[in-house]
């Protein structure tokens, strides 16, 4: 499969006029307290950071700061794929974006935060995750080509956080081995939701199969459902080649119109792309699905509540080039959706955030060295310097926990004689 990703419209910086000013006194004023630098074409420097710290060179500042004037949210990451910034050699991509990522919400003074309602862009209508937007939101980003994602991946083609061996899920253990880590992770959810020989399963986006592969070797039967087009075609292929399709039936279907009671019902980084709106049928769609002392093991990135409600409404950068519609909930809008809508509750969480740190950088890794290959398939530069900067970027939110992500153990809450309630 061949894709031609362009952007033509990079090519040019925004109109900012006095918002370029502006950004110009943001940034200066931020990375005064930043331990990095700054440094620019005439080898003057703003930041905090001595001569070893991570250094962003501004190859085209005026344009930096135009982008920045014209949308924060979105600039300064199009400031990248566009080149006109970049890592001075030595620096970790990674390892610039963490101090900015720690202090993101003290970036920004506090009277302009105040207007955040006014100036960021909105969620566009046609993102929404209605079934067809959901649809069309999916396949902008994961039906870009199995091959692009075989490229980076580990050999279980497992796109979602690993799991690296402490027990606690607090840091990550000495075990770096990341088959291993992904494969301890689809365990430990299918240990959430309880999943043995002749359990009925469902699982709620099926990425390229690993997880439904690992339930049927389980003794499961796997229902799987995906919307991804490109996604079902290889995660058949691949149960086929295990020898489990007479244990697994991936269907193209929206978590909306499944039917039918399961013992166990497991979901890994779905519902990110569920969007607010529909947290609530999706959860009582859990509820409606799930056998009597049934389990569901959950997956989910999180943020803290406060930061969610600041930006929920907000268009930014991973919107507009990764990953159109989505939205990561908190902890707290989870266990409230639990609650108002459905007789489920949380029984056990693992967080796993640091994991993701190291996951997302051992992806960054083996898709630059797999460059040569993926850009076989008609990615260009700015395709390139696009995943570049979402990698490191959410590497940079786990690493300082502005990012989270836990494994969820959910169930019916028991009623006074102690036994599960009925739904």
């Amino acid at each position: 499969m061949t894709v031609e990703i362009q952007w033509p419209a990079l090519a040019s910086a925004p109109r900012a006029g006095v918002a370029a000013l502006v950004a110009r006194r943001i940034a200066a004023r931020a990375v005064r307290r930043l331990p990095v630098r700054m440094r620019f074409p005439d080898g003057s420097h703003w930041g905090a950071g001595g001569p070893d710290a991570p250094t962003m060179v501004l190859r085209r500042p005026d344009t930096v700061f135009a982008r920045l004037g014209a949308d924060l949210r979105i600039g300064f990451g199009e400031g990248y794929m566009a080149a006109d910034w970049d890592t001075a050699p030595g620096t970790d991509l990674a390892d610039l974006l963490t101090p900015f990522a720690a202090r993101l919400t003290e970036l920004v003074p506090k009277p302009l935060q105040r207007l955040r309602g006014i100036v960021d862009a909105r969620l566009p209508a046609h993102e929404e995750n209605t079934v067809p937007g959901a649809a069309s939101n999916i396949a902008r980003h994961y039906d870009l080509s199995n091959d692009l994602f075989r490229h980076f991946l580990d050999d279980t083609m497992t796109y979602s956080s690993a799991w690296f061996g402490d027990e606690s899920g607090n840091g990550v253990a000495p075990d770096p081995d990341l088959t291993r880590g992904q494969l301890r992770k689809i365990d430990g959810i299918l240990d959430y939701a309880r999943v043995g020989t002749g359990s009925r399963l469902l699982e709620i986006g099926t990425g390229w199969g690993a997880l439904a592969v690992r339930a049927a070797a389980r003794g499961a039967n796997v229902t799987s459902v995906t919307i991804s087009a490109e996604q079902r075609q290889l995660a058949q292929e691949r149960i086929a080649a295990a020898g489990l399709s007479d244990r697994v039936d991936v269907r193209l279907q929206d978590y909306r119109h499944i039917d039918g009671s399961y013992d166990a019902i497991v979901s890994v980084e779905m519902i990110e792309a569920v969007g607010e709106r529909f947290w609530p049928t999706y959860f009582s769609t859990l509820d409606r699905l799930l056998a009597p002392g049934g389990r569901i093991g959950l997956q989910s990135i999180t943020m803290a509540h406060d930061r969610m409600l600041a930006t929920r409404r907000s268009y930014g950068w991973v919107h507009k080039y990764v990953f159109p519609g989505g939205l990561i909930p908190s902890m707290h809008a989870i266990e409230k959706t639990l609650a108002n809508h459905t007789g489920l509750r949380l029984l056990e969480r693992r967080d796993l955030g640091r994991h993701y740190a190291e996951t997302l950088r051992q992806w960054r890794v083996r898709f630059d060295a797999a460059w040569h290959e993926i850009s076989g398939h008609g990615f260009d530069q700015t395709f390139r310097r696009m995943w570049e900067f979402y990698l490191a970027y959410c590497e940079a939110g786990f690493r300082t926990d502005y990012l989270g992500v836990s494994q969820l153990a959910i169930g019916r809450a028991p009623t006074a004689l102690g036994q599960p309630t009925a739904r």
